[in-house]
C-alpha cells in the first residue's frame, strides 16, 4: 500500500508531491475487510502540488479513488497512458471526478511547484513501469518504483540505461529503491525465457488447459495467448480482472485492438484439445475464477480428469494455505497441477530486482544516499547494508512514517509522523483500531451470547432471562443445545440473587448477568464470547 511524500521548503511553507497511492488486501485477521490503505492524515491541509503514479499495480494505484477526496486537494494526478486508463475506472467506481487525472507521455516531464518530475522507462511485470527523476533546488531524487532489468520484456521498451546513466552523470542526491528481492543473488530473468517455456509446456498438453497468472502482467498474458495459438488452441478469458486489464491494454494500443477471445458461454463447445482458459485467481482468492472452477460452481467453465492447470506465477507469502487448498481441490478431481518448480524451463520470473540488478542500477545512478523501500523490515535493512558495499556514501533504513531529511546536511531520520492504516469497511474508511472490526474478530474467534430479561418498575422479573447463542457447538458437531442449560441456569441464578433494589438499575443487572454468563461459558465451552445483555422494562 505504497504512499510516498516528498516535501521541499521550511515546515511552515512546505510544498509536497505524492508518489503512488496504493492498497493492500485484507486477511483472516481483518474479517469483512477487503482493502487496506495508508492513512494520509499527516498530509491533510498541506500544500500538495501534484500526485504522480509510477505504474498500475494495485499496491501503487488502488487507493486513488478512496484517498483523493480525503486529502482535500485539487492537485492533478499524473500517470502514463496505460495506468491512466485503469485509474480512471477506479475513480469513477468511487464517484471521484476523473478530470484531475492527467496523462503523461512516456519520458515526459511535469513541473509542479518547486519540483520537476521526469518519467524514466523501466521494466517490470506490468506495462509502462516508470522511475521518477524528481529535481528540486536542493538536489535530485530518483524514485525507482517497482522494477527489474529485462533485456526482452515482450511489451514496451527495455530499461532506459542511457537515461539512468545520464542522471548519474548529472548527480543524484538520493535513490529511493525497491528492496523486494535483495536476498536473491543474480538476476530475476526475462519474460522471453518464460514465453519459450510456456510455448513448449502448452504444446505438450493433450486435453483442456487452464493457465493462471497475475492479470496485470500483460506481457505474460500476451505470451500465454501466443503459446496457445501455436498449439492450435483458442483462448477464453475467465475472470473480471483479465477482461479489465486486456481491455485497457487494447485501448492504449499495447495489445492489438482486434484481438478476440472465446466467450465463456461458448468455450465448452470447443474440443478440449483446442481450448485454453486464461484465469484469474493465482493466489487462491476465494471469489476469483479459478477458485470457482475448483469448487465446481463456475457458471460456464468446468475442468475434467486429465485436464491441467498451469500456475505461471509465484506464491506471495501469506497466501500459501489458500493456494494449496485450491490446488488440492483441483487434484482431487483428477486435474493435473503444474507449477514453476515442476518444469525444467522457466514459466515464471519475478518482476523485482535481485542483487545483480541492484548492483547495476547503483552503478548507473551513483546516488549519494540510498533509501531502501518496498519490502519487509529485514529486506530494507539488508538493502541498506548492501548499498554501502556498493560504495554509496550514506544509507538510510526508514520505517513507515519516517520523515527523512535528505538535504541540506547529512541525511537522517528527523521525525516519525502518524502513519496508520485505514480499512475499507463496507462504504466507510475506518482506522485500523475501529471497534466494529475488533468486535468482528471476537465474534469470529469466540462466538456471541445474547441475554434478555424483562423487569417491571417494582423490580419483579416478568420474563426471562432468555439466552441466545451463536457460534457454539456440541461435542458431536451439532449446534449447541443441551449444553445451553448451564448458561440458562447461570443467568437465572444471577437474577434471583439480586436484591430488588439492584434490579431497578439496568447497568447493575447487565453487569451481573454478563459476569455469570462469562463464567458459565468458560466452564462449559472453554470460550470467552462477546456477551450482550438487554434489560427491558414493563
Amino acid at each position: 500500500m505504497n504512499l510516498n511524500a516528498y516535501g521541499y521548503g521550511p515546515a511552515h511553507a512546505r510544498r509536497w508531491i505524492l508518489v503512488d497511492v496504493g492498497v493492500t488486501f485484507g486477511s483472516l485477521d481483518t474479517p469483512g475487510i477487503d482493502l487496506i490503505c495508508a492513512d494520509p492524515d499527516y498530509l491533510i491541509g498541506e500544500q500538495i502540488d501534484a500526485i504522480f503514479l509510477t505504474h498500475a499495480h494495485e499496491d501503487h494505484i488502488g487507493a486513488v479513488g478512496l484517498l483523493y477526496p480525503r486529502l482535500q486537494t485539487k492537485a492533478p494526478i499524473y500517470a502514463t497512458p496505460f495506468t491512466t486508463e485503469l485509474v480512471r475506472s477506479k475513480m469513477l467506481e468511487r464517484g471521484v471526478d476523473p478530470r484531475w487525472l492527467k496523462p503523461v507521455a512516456l519520458g515526459g516531464t511535469v513541473v509542479a511547484g518547486p519540483f520537476s518530475v521526469t518519467y524514466v522507462t523501466l521494466t517490470h511485470s506490468i506495462p509502462e513501469p516508470n522511475a521518477l527523476a524528481i529535481e528540486t533546488p536542493a538536489g535530485m531524487i530518483l524514485h525507482t518504483g517497482d522494477w527489474k532489468i529485462d533485456p526482452d520484456p515482450q511489451i514496451g521498451g527495455p530499461t532506459d540505461i542511457k537515461g539512468l546513466t545520464a542522471l548519474g552523470d548529472r548527480g543524484v542526491l538520493a535513490m529511493v529503491c525497491d528492496s523486494t528481492n535483495v536476498f536473491e543473488e543474480g538476476e530475476s530473468g526475462s519474460e522471453e525465457t518464460v514465453k519459450q517455456g510456456l510455448i513448449e509446456l502448452i504444446a505438450e498438453q493433450k486435453q483442456a488447459v487452464a493457465v493462471t497468472t497475475f492479470a496485470s502482467n500483460v506481457a505474460r498474458v500476451k505470451s500465454i495467448i501466443e503459446a496457445a495459438e501455436l498449439a492450435g488452441r483458442s483462448v477464453c478469458l475467465v475472470g473480471r480482472s483479465m477482461h479489465r486489464i486486456t481491455d485497457a491494454a487494447k485501448a492504449v494500443g499495447i495489445l492489438p485492438r482486434n484481438m478476440e477471445f472465446v466467450n465463456e458461454a461458448d468455450a465448452s463447445s470447443i474440443p478440449a484439445e483446442n481450448i485454453l482458459y486464461l484465469c484469474t485467481g493465482s493466489q487462491g482468492e476465494a471469489r476469483a475464477a479459478l477458485a470457482r472452477i475448483a469448487r465446481k460452481d463456475h457458471r460456464n467453465v468446468t475442468l475434467h480428469e486429465g485436464d491441467c492447470v498451469i500456475f505461471s506465477c509465484r506464491i506471495i507469502p501469506g497466501n500459501e494455505r489458500e493456494i494449496f487448498q485450491l490446488q488440492n481441490s483441483l487434484a482431487d478431481q483428477g486435474v493435473r497441477i503444474i507449477t514453476p518448480r515442476m518444469v525444467k524451463d522457466p514459466i515464471h520470473v519475478s518482476g523485482h530486482p535481485c542483487r545483480g540488478e541492484l548492483q547495476r542500477m547503483y552503478q548507473w545512478v551513483r546516488p549519494e544516499i540510498a533509501v531502501p523501500v518496498h519490502g519487509e523490515r529485514r529486506h530494507i535493512l539488508e538493502h541498506a547494508a548492501y548499498a554501502k558495499t556498493l560504495q554509496v556514501p550514506q544509507s538510510i533504513a526508514p520505517r513507515n512514517g519516517s520523515l527523512v531529511r535528505l538535504a541540506p546536511g547529512k541525511a537522517e531520520i528527523i521525525d516519525l509522523v502518524p502513519a496508520g492504516r485505514l480499512y475499507l469497511d463496507g462504504k466507510f474508511l475506518v482506522p485500523e483500531g475501529a471497534q466494529g472490526i475488533n468486535e468482528r474478530r471476537k465474534l469470529a474467534e469466540n462466538g456471541f451470547v445474547l441475554a434478555s430479561v424483562v423487569i417491571d418498575e417494582a423490580g419483579d422479573v416478568i420474563d426471562g432471562p432468555v439466552v441466545v447463542v451463536r457460534g457454539f457447538s456440541e461435542a458431536d458437531g451439532r449446534l449447541a443445545d443441551e449444553s445451553l442449560d448451564e448458561l440458562d441456569e447461570a443467568a437465572e441464578n444471577a437474577v434471583q440473587k439480586m436484591k430488588r433494589k439492584t434490579r431497578l438499575e439496568d447497568d447493575l443487572v447487565e453487569r451481573e448477568i454478563g459476569r455469570a454468563l462469562r463464567k458459565a461459558c468458560d466452564a462449559t465451552f472453554g470460550r470467552r464470547p462477546m456477551i450482550d445483555v438487554t434489560v427491558l422494562r414493563s
